[in-house]
Parts: structure tokens; C-alpha cells; sequence
């Protein structure tokens, strides 16, 4: 595993990150990235998630819907329900925490948990 790659199931650009958060504000119980959810409040990213990201050691990717089939499509298709964790090596691509995975977690911690835990 050389990396692991978080896709979140929203789209790039200021114009969706923005309409994003307003619906979190408007409407707390929307939920269309479960991904975000965890490591994002509504206008930042969450404090134990920086730091476990920071300092885990492992690289990272980061990456919105678009940005994800526009850089892997050729290779590996659209195989995958999103918001998704993924590992990275040379030649493939796995899943680490699928989206039904992601769905049960409850908070940050249980993320970091299960990537601890994986990776």
C-alpha cells in the first residue's frame, strides 16, 4: 500500500463546498457525505482529524467525485460507491472502509480507529 485515497461523494469547486455547508447549517441531518461528516464540522476541517492526519505517517489523498473519476477512470472504472476510503499501490487499487462501513461509523474517532486498525 503506498497511499491511501478518500473520496467524498460531493463535487469540487468553491460554488459546491459553499452550498454543502449551507445545507448543513439549514438542514443538520443532511447528510450526503458521510465522509465529510465525520472530518469536517460545518466550516473546517475537525481537530483530531488534522492531527491524525498530520502526524499518522501514512500519505494521504484527498479527493471529490470528480476529481476522483477524472484521475482514475481509465484505469479502474467506476467500480465504486462513494464516499469511499481506498489503498493505493503501483498496479490496483482496494477498498479499506466502504461506504456501508463508513455509513455505521458514529464519529471521527471510530475513523481513525478503523484506519489504525487497517492501514
Amino acid at each position: 500500500m503506498e497511499k491511501l485515497l478518500f473520496v467524498y461523494n460531493s463535487f469540487s469547486g468553491r460554488h459546491n463546498a459553499f452550498l454543502d455547508s449551507l445545507l448543513k447549517l439549514v438542514r443538520p441531518k443532511y447528510q450526503q457525505c458521510k465522509l465529510y461528516e465525520l472530518t469536517h464540522g460545518a466550516f473546517s476541517e475537525k481537530k483530531a482529524w488534522k492531527e491524525f492526519r498530520q502526524n499518522s505517517g501514512i500519505e494521504m489523498e484527498f479527493l471529490h467525485l470528480d476529481e476522483f473519476r477524472k484521475k482514475y477512470a481509465s484505469k479502474f472504472g467506476y467500480k465504486f460507491t462513494f464516499p469511499i476510503v481506498l489503498w493505493e499501490d503501483e498496479r490496483e487499487l482496494g477498498i479499506l472502509i466502504s461506504t456501508e462501513e463508513l455509513a455505521e461509523l458514529k464519529n471521527v474517532e471510530e475513523l481513525i480507529g478503523l484506519i489504525k486498525t487497517r492501514a
